[in-house]
C-alpha cells in the first residue's frame, strides 16, 4: 500500500503532466485519478465483503500557492447585474489547497475571518476548507489587503480555484 506522502506526489506528478488519467494497482489496491480542466480526482477502491469504496484522509502538509502571476483584468459583478471591469494589477490569488466546502468563519455564529478591505498577514488565516470532515485552515500567504472575496459560505471549492483577491 501506498503511503501518504507517496499519493501526494502522484497527485503533483498527474497534475503537472499532460495525462488525463491514471491507474495504479497493487496487491488489491487501486489507485485512479482522473484530471479535468484543473480539478484532480483521487479515489483509493480496497476489495471487501461488500466492495465498499475507501478514500483515504490526505492532508497536504505544506500549503500549495498558486504561482503570483500578475493579473491584468478582473471582472465584478456590479449591484445592478452588470459587469463593470476593473484594472488590476500585482493581485495576488490565495487560492484553495483542496477540493472541500469553503467556511469564512470558524463557527456559523462567529463573524467571518476577513472580508473585502481587510489587511492581512502571510500567516493569517482566511478561511477553512472542509474535505473529508477535516477542518484546513488556509493563511493569505502574503501580506496586503483583501479587494475582494470570490466564493461565497458554504461553497463547494475545487482544487487551485482562487478563493481571494489580494493587493500586496
Amino acid at each position: 500500500m501506498l503511503k501518504v506522502q507517496e499519493i501526494r506526489e502522484l497527485i503533483k506528478l498527474v497534475d503537472q503532466s499532460s495525462i488525463d488519467e491514471f491507474v495504479y494497482e497493487n496487491e488489491g489496491s487501486k489507485i485512479k485519478m482522473k484530471k479535468n480542466a484543473a480539478a484532480t480526482y483521487v479515489s483509493h477502491a480496497v476489495p471487501t465483503a461488500l466492495e465498499a469504496e475507501f478514500v483515504p484522509a490526505v492532508q497536504p502538509v505544506a500549503h500549495v500557492a498558486a504561482p503570483a502571476a500578475p493579473v491584468q483584468e478582473v471582472k465584478k459583478e456590479a449591484a445592478n447585474g452588470e459587469t463593470a471591469n476593473v484594472e488590476a494589477t500585482n493581485l495576488h490569488k490565495i487560492t484553495s489547497p483542496m477540493v472541500g466546502t469553503f467556511y469564512a468563519s470558524p463557527t456559523p455564529d462567529t463573524d467571518a475571518y476577513v472580508k473585502a478591505g481587510s489587511v492581512v498577514s502571510k500567516d493569517s488565516i482566511v478561511c477553512i476548507v472542509e474535505a473529508m470532515k477535516l477542518f484546513n485552515e488556509i493563511e493569505a500567504e502574503v501580506n496586503g489587503e483583501i479587494v475582494e472575496v470570490l466564493v461565497k459560505n458554504g461553497q463547494l471549492v475545487e482544487y487551485g480555484q482562487p478563493l481571494f483577491l489580494v493587493k500586496p
